[in-house]
C-alpha cells in the first residue's frame, strides 16, 4: 500500500485530489493530509472520507520543521504531493511576507524533511520515492493578447508577490534536483475551477453573488485572459505525473480553455438562468446589470495560456472536460451544497475542526 503525504489537502485543489485518488484507488492507497487550516482550509471538504481507515488528517504548519519531521519519522511516506500554499494574488499584494513564509520557507522545510527521510548513506534515494511540487502558470508572467503559450522552457517572469513566491519555491525544488539528485517533479497548472473552491476566487464568487443579487466585480476592462481547467482533470494529471513523470522534469498542465474574465461572467449568468427551474425566485436577481467594473489589480497579468504538449506526448494526459460541461458541473455542485457555501461565507466552517477534533 503506497502512502501519499498531501500538504494543503483541506484546500480546494488538494481536497479534490484526495477525493479523486480514493475514487480511483479506493483501499489500495493510504493518504495523510497535512493542513494548517488557514482561511482556505476547510475540513468540511473531506467529510465523506474522514472516517476511512486509510485516511489520516494532521493539523500542522509546513513551516514547522519539527512537526513535519515527526510525520516522516512515524510514517513510511512514498510520495509527497505538495499543494500547501498561499494562493490569492490580492492577499499577496496586501501581505507579501505571509506568502514568502508559507510558499518559500514551507517548501524548503518539506524538501529537507523528505530528503532526510528518503536519502541513503551513499547519497542515493530509496526506490520509488517522489516529491510532486504543485505550482502555477503565473510564474511565467504575462503573454501578449495576440498569441503565444507558456512552455516548460519559458523563462520565469513573476509579477505579483504570490507568483514570485511560487517561482522561488519552484527554483528551490529545481535546486534540490540538481544539487542532491532529489527525486522530484514540478507541475505548473492553469486556473482551476470546480467543487469546494473558496468564494474569493472568480467563478464561485460570481456564482454566489449572482444568486444573491449582489454586485459582480470585474477588474479593469474585464478582458484579462485565463486558461481554465476543471479540477478533476488537474487531479488526474498530477496522479499521472507521479506514476509516469521522468524524475527532475517539469510538466505544464493546461486546459486549452482560454477565456476573458468578462466572458466567464456572462457564461455563468447564462448557465445559472438555464439551470434554475422556472419559478425559482433567484432568477429575478440574476442580471448583467450587476456587473461592476472596479479599479484594476496592481500588476495584473494580461493573459495566461499553457501548452500541455509535453505532458500529452510523454505521459498521455490531456484535458477531458469542456468548459461548458465543467461550469455546469460546478454550478450543479454549488446548488447541491448551499450549506457549504453558507458556512464558508459566514466563517462557520472554521468551527468544524473544533467540533471534529478539539471538542471530542
Amino acid at each position: 500500500m503506497k502512502t501519499y503525504l498531501v500538504t494543503g489537502g483541506a484546500g480546494f485543489i488538494g481536497s479534490n485530489f484526495i477525493h479523486y485518488m480514493f475514487r480511483k484507488y479506493n483501499d489500495t492507497i493510504r493518504i495523510i493530509n497535512v493542513d494548517a487550516l488557514t482561511y482556505a482550509g476547510n475540513l468540511e471538504n473531506l467529510k465523506s472520507v474522514e472516517d476511512r481507515e486509510n485516511y489520516t488528517f494532521i493539523k500542522a504548519d509546513i513551516t514547522d520543521s519539527a512537526a513535519i519531521a515527526e510525520i516522516f519519522d512515524q510514517n513510511d511516506v512514498d510520495y509527497v504531493v505538495h499543494f500547501a500554499a498561499e494562493s490569492h494574488v490580492d492577499r499577496s499584494i496586501k501581505s507579501p511576507e505571509v506568502f514568502i513564509k508559507t510558499n518559500v520557507l514551507g517548501t524548503a522545510v518539506m524538501l529537507n524533511c523528505a530528503r532526510a527521510a528518503w536519502e541513503n548513506a551513499d547519497g542515493s534515494y530509496q526506490e520509488g520515492k517522489k516529491f510532486l511540487h504543485v505550482s502555477t502558470d503565473e510564474v511565467y508572467g504575462s503573454l501578449d493578447e495576440d498569441g503565444g503559450y507558456f512552455y516548460e522552457t519559458t523563462p520565469y517572469a513573476p509579477h505579483s508577490p504570490y507568483s514570485a513566491s511560487k517561482a522561488s519555491s519552484d527554483m528551490l525544488v529545481k535546486a534540490y534536483v540538481d544539487t542532491y539528485r532529489f527525486p522530484a517533479n514540478i507541475t505548473n497548472c492553469s486556473n482551476n475551477y470546480g467543487p469546494y473552491q473558496f468564494p474569493e476566487k472568480l467563478i464561485p464568487l460570481i456564482i454566489n453573488n449572482a444568486l444573491h443579487g449582489r454586485k459582480l466585480p470585474v477588474y479593469g476592462d474585464g478582458k484579462n485572459v485565463r486558461d481554465w481547467l476543471y479540477v478533476d482533470d488537474h487531479a488526474k494529471g498530477i496522479d499521472m505525473v507521479i506514476e509516469k513523470g521522468r524524475l527532475g522534469e517539469t510538466y505544464n498542465i493546461g486546459g486549452h480553455n482560454e477565456k476573458q474574465n468578462i466572458e466567464i461572467i456572462h457564461i455563468i449568468l447564462d448557465t445559472l438562468l438555464e439551470m434554475l427551474p422556472e419559478g425559482d425566485e433567484r432568477r429575478k436577481l440574476i442580471s448583467r446589470d450587476l456587473i461592476t467594473y472596479v479599479e484594476d489589480r496592481k500588476g495584473h497579468d494580461r493573459r495566461y495560456a499553457i501548452a500541455p504538449d509535453k505532458i500529452k506526448s510523454e505521459i498521455g494526459w490531456e484535458p477531458e472536460t469542456m468548459f461548458k460541461d465543467g461550469i455546469k458541473k460546478t454550478i450543479a455542485w454549488f446548488f447541491e451544497h448551499e450549506d457549504w457555501m453558507a458556512n464558508v461565507t459566514s466563517g462557520d466552517y472554521q468551527k468544524y475542526y473544533d467540533d471534529m477534533y478539539q471538542n471530542k
